[in-house]
């Protein structure tokens, strides 16, 4: 049995020393000194010693599993180190080269334009207010002077959650939230998405953007309308650009009216961005309605305002000469590239 010992340890330190993986190392271990190892048959044997020799054969066993032990710990080790060194010579970075180029991305043609229109309106005084996209009947359609049975509401395909909850069809339910809230003077914009169930196509998508502008105080009358939205278009289009007010009908204006630049491509003569009219639309505006005011608690005997709504992917269409509204929210980089 000592020669058997003797033998198993010689073997060990072959196949360890020869051991290329630390897989290779557990099958070793396993092998000796699992319970079905060499050794551990070896030690199942020694009841058949003689009193004399049992303790010396297992003192000579605990040797070798002693032995066998800090022998795998040794080459664990060597290994480990063998396996670093390889790894940091595979990965290996020569930092005098230069780095990849990363290209970096630009905004959006809507975002370049908002930030625009924000400037110009934050330039005159007004404040920047945002509400919810999900938004109840009320402030969408009641308090705006459009009830359950108006004819406004057929033109505006609305996506209903419930009988009394929508995705919001204007940015407008943020002005009457800041009547209800705060007192006059008011003056804001609230540019935000908006939802309709249209179909898409050159002109048309179901999700699109809007900005809303409200001015409410003492004294309020058109001429500030027409003031402020001729500066604003000036300093959009340029100082030469010339502004047209066509009658309109709104129910939450009165009166209300369209607002059309002319064309900055053909000065009015007639061409095909314009489809010949030489004026291009470009916003809706008007008094705010004496009940709008009155279903927000703002007496419209005291105070008046007036309230515009423009199309941000009309603006930004107008202005770039791009004619097809789908080139917006399709993230062709060739396109976006332009900008």
């Amino acid at each position: 049995m000592k020669q058997e010992l003797e033998a198993i340890r010689e073997r060990a330190v072959r196949e360890l020393n020869e051991a290329k993986g630390q897989q290779v190392l557990e099958n070793l271990r396993i092998k000796y000194l699992g319970k079905k190892g060499e050794l551990t048959s070896i030690l199942k044997q020694m009841g058949s010693l003689s009193a004399e020799e049992r303790p010396k054969i297992g003192q000579l066993a605990n040797e070798v599993r002693s032995f066998i032990e800090k022998d795998l710990v040794k080459r664990a080790a060597e290994i480990k180190e063998a396996e670093m060194q390889k790894r940091l010579e595979r990965e290996k970075i020569d930092v005098t080269l230069p780095g990849t180029r990363r290209e970096l991305g630009a905004k959006h043609p809507l975002s370049i334009e908002l930030d625009t229109i924000k400037e110009i309106f934050i330039g005159m005084g007004f404040e920047i207010v945002e509400g919810p996209e999900v938004e109840y009947d009320y402030y969408n359609f009641e308090a705006l002077n459009i009830p359950k049975d108006h004819p406004a509401r057929d033109t505006q395909d609305t996506f209903y959650i419930n009988d009394n909850i929508l995705l919001r069809t204007q940015t407008s339910p943020v002005q009457v939230r800041v009547m209800e809230k705060q007192k006059p003077p008011i003056r804001i914009i609230s540019p935000g998405r908006v939802y309709r169930s249209d179909a898409v196509d050159a002109t048309h998508s179901p999700l699109f953007h809007q900005i809303e502008g409200l001015v409410v105080d003492k004294g309020i009358t058109f001429a500030d309308l027409k003031g402020t939205l001729e500066t604003f278009v000036k300093r959009m289009y340029g100082e030469d650009s010339v502004v047209r007010f066509r009658p309109h009908h709104f129910p939450f204006t009165e009166p209300s009216a369209e607002v059309d630049v002319q064309c900055f491509n053909c000065h009015g003569e007639g061409c095909r961005l314009c489809k010949g009219e030489g004026w291009i639309e470009i916003l809706g505006c008007g008094m705010v309605h004496p009940k709008v005011l009155s279903n927000c608690g703002i007496d419209p005997e005291v105070y008046s305002g007036f309230a515009l709504g423009m199309g941000l992917e009309r603006v930004v269409m107008r202005k770039y000469n791009i004619d097809d509204l789908r080139l917006f929210y399709e993230n062709d980089v060739r396109f976006l590239k332009q900008f």
